[in-house]
């Protein structure tokens, strides 16, 4: 199995949904059809709101395909991957609709990137996250934008240089990284629920022109996260990047 991102539209919400067999991880083939459909459903006319979640119950997001970095012999390979996770975020960040997550697990280096790129995310006391980038030898470059953006140069640091530690989904609310934390899956999907209802009833000119100011500031990311994802190519071609990637995924 390869994964898949699919799309559902109803009453004007859009749900995309992603999935991979290894932990919701993200090769380029998905992060490719996961920017697609967002820029898809954002300029749909249909579509008012949008809601971003994954498949299972243990797991958000992992963030990249360990089998795909450990492919990457050049650094053109490797910034056409890594500028996978760019696209992403600059496709929630360009689309005139707002972008719900529903986090439903734990959340992992680039899958906190998104989530931190949605307008909105909220998820479960389970909903831990990690950015253990540095512990195989490259660094959150490509995401640290929108991370720092969404949580402050202070928490997205910390979570940078502690790289092996799981901070709580509580931490990760008071952050900033969640509007919301809940105990069960079922209140977590009755909130989101109630919000894209009214979000769906709302005036689709004042929420553009909102999203249009939550992210002013950004213009030039097309080109920062592209140059982001040169850095971190860079350092995947290292040794110490292989053998720490290496042994990290014989150890999962």
């Amino acid at each position: 199995m390869e994964g898949y991102v699919k799309s559902e539209i109803k009453n004007g919400i859009a749900t995309i949904t992603f999935f991979h067999p290894q932990s919701n991880s993200l090769p380029s083939v998905l992060l490719k059809q996961l920017t697609e459909a967002i820029h898809t459903n954002g300029i749909n006319a249909e579509v008012k709101v949008i809601v971003l979640q994954s498949v299972g119950d243990a797991i958000f997001c992992s963030g990249g395909s360990f089998d795909e970095m450990l492919a990457i012999k050049d650094t053109e390979t490797g910034e056409q991957f890594f500028s996978g996770f760019a696209n992403v975020i600059n496709a929630i960040r360009k689309i005139p609709k707002f972008v719900i997550a529903r986090v439903q697990g734990k959340v992992v280096g680039g899958g906190v990137g998104i989530a931190c790129a949605a307008d909105y995310a909220v998820g479960l006391e389970s909903s831990s996250i990690k950015l253990s980038e540095l512990a195989i030898g490259i660094g959150p470059f490509v995401i640290g934008p929108v991370v720092r953006r969404k949580m402050g140069l202070s928490a997205f640091s910390s979570l940078t240089i502690n790289a092996t530690e799981w901070k709580s989904a509580n931490w990760a609310r008071e952050k900033g990284m969640y509007a919301d934390v809940y105990k069960t899956t079922e209140e977590l999907d009755a909130a989101i629920a109630t919000l894209t209802d009214k979000l769906s009833r709302s005036n689709l000119e004042a929420m553009k022109m909102l999203k249009k100011d939550f992210w002013v500031g950004t213009e030039n990311w097309d080109t920062l996260l592209s140059e982001q994802a040169s850095t971190v190519s860079y350092l995947a071609l290292s040794d110490f990047f292989v053998n720490a990637l290496t042994k990290f995924k014989n150890k999962s």
